[in-house]
Parts: structure tokens; C-alpha cells; sequence
């Protein structure tokens, strides 16, 4: 399959139309953004870690009845997906105090929540993805209530599983950002990614952070701990 048009940039990806109107190839790329884009960098093989992490991922969620816009897998850095209207929403999983919600609550990090807590983003950039709830999405026709109760429920049952997987790799999963499409049909699937970059790890033992944390608060060893979670994952 080959790319036509590029119908897409964003910070951590390109966008490819193909000849099947149906199917969009996904291309990686290793740059590296934080702080809604004030932050820049490069994060060598970062795009090959991601690219590979979110199939592998997807496929084991498509397992377990999560629809997603996984395809094929072309090469180490493009895959080809399903063409989804994306729904404008950032959906924010957190199973553990960490980042804004440790900054926005006055809480330290690392504390473990009775159950899943869930956030919505409204995703502008203008705006700087302000949080909002589910009222507020309805409103603002970001989407029905039907779509987000199963945008809800799936993202629970994802973190059910990405918790678990990850437990068994020696990794707690701390938070993650999903985001969903809707195919020509109007089904909800999970699209965009699943890596390093949209999801807080830590290791079990030493709560070593092996994630985009480290680019985003100069820890230094972005790509050990980039590698390291490929390395977990594949065995290699």
C-alpha cells in the first residue's frame, strides 16, 4: 500500500491518505514536544518505540473485544490504519497521583487511588486543552451521550487490561491518554497511540520513571527508558 497525500502533521506523527479512501498510513517521527508544544526536542528512536509498543498493544486489546483503528503493521516506523473522524476529546485514565493532577490537587505523587479516576480534555490547542466533564462535551457537541458512555466504559476496560499486562512486565502503569475515532459507520474504536509518550510507567520496585517524564523534567536517559519499555515488552 502507498501513501498519496500527506493529510496531516502533528507533533509525534504524519498522516498519509492512501488509494483505499478507507485506510490511512500513521508514519512515527522521533521529535519530541511538551508543555502544549514550549518544550521541543528529538528523542533518537523514540518514533520506532512508539510505533511498534501502540500495534503490539492494540492488537492485544482487539483480543479482548476493544475495537481499534489497528490495521497492519507496515515497517518499524509506519502502520496502516483505519480512517476515523477523531473525536475531540483527550481521555486521561489515572490509577496513581502524578503530573497535573498531583499539581492541580496539592497532592504528591505516587499515591494510589481506591479505583481508576477519569479526565476529559477538550482537544484545542488554542485553548490549551482546558479539562472539562462529560456535561460539558455534550454541550459543546464534542459528542452524544450515548458515544461518550461507551468511550467511558472502553477506557476503563482498557486500563483493566494495560494495568495487568504491564504488572507482569514489572511495571506499574500510573496514567494514559487515549484518544477515539469514529469509522464511516459511526463505530467508536481506539485510535491514535499507546507508548511512552502517552503513558506514565514506572517500574514496580524502584518507581523509576520510564516514560516521557524524563524529557519533560530534564531526568536525563530518555531513550534508556524508551528502550527499556520496548525491551520489557518484546523481550529482546
Amino acid at each position: 500500500m502507498e501513501k498519496v497525500n500527506q493529510v496531516y502533521e502533528g507533533k509525534a506523527k504524519k498522516v498519509f491518505s492512501t488509494e483505499d479512501e478507507n485506510l490511512f498510513i500513521v508514519s512515527y517521527k522521533d521529535d519530541a514536544t511538551a508543555f502544549n508544544g514550549l518544550k521541543k526536542g528529538t528523542i533518537t528512536g523514540k518514533g520506532i518505540v512508539n510505533n511498534k509498543m501502540s500495534n503490539y498493544l492494540m492488537q492485544i486489546l482487539e483480543k479482548n473485544g476493544v475495537p481499534t483503528h489497528f490495521v497492519e503493521e507496515i515497517n518499524d516506523r509506519e502502520t496502516i490504519v483505519k480512517k476515523v473522524s477523531i473525536v475531540p476529546l483527550e481521555v486521561i485514565i489515572r490509577n496513581v497521583s502524578a503530573g497535573s493532577f498531583a499539581k492541580n490537587y496539592g497532592v504528591e505523587e505516587g499515591i494510589t487511588f481506591p479505583e481508576p479516576t477519569i479526565e476529559f480534555s477538550y482537544k484545542n490547542d488554542a485553548l490549551g486543552d482546558p479539562l472539562i466533564n462529560e456535561y460539558h462535551a455534550f454541550a459543546l457537541g464534542l459528542a452524544t451521550k450515548e458515544e461518550i458512555n461507551t468511550i467511558k466504559t472502553m477506557a476503563f476496560k482498557i486500563d483493566e487490561i494495560l494495568k495487568e499486562y504491564f504488572k507482569n512486565l514489572g511495571v506499574r502503569l500510573i496514567d494514559f491518554k487515549l484518544e477515539f475515532g469514529k469509522t464511516a459507520d459511526g463505530t467508536i474504536v481506539l485510535a491514535d497511540e499507546i507508548s511512552p509518550d502517552t503513558c506514565r510507567f514506572w517500574d514496580i520496585n524502584t518507581n523509576e520513571k520510564l516514560d516521557k517524564d524524563r524529557f519533560r523534567r530534564d531526568l536525563g536517559g530518555v531513550e534508556g527508558a524508551y528502550q527499556e519499555m520496548m525491551k520489557r515488552v518484546f523481550g529482546e
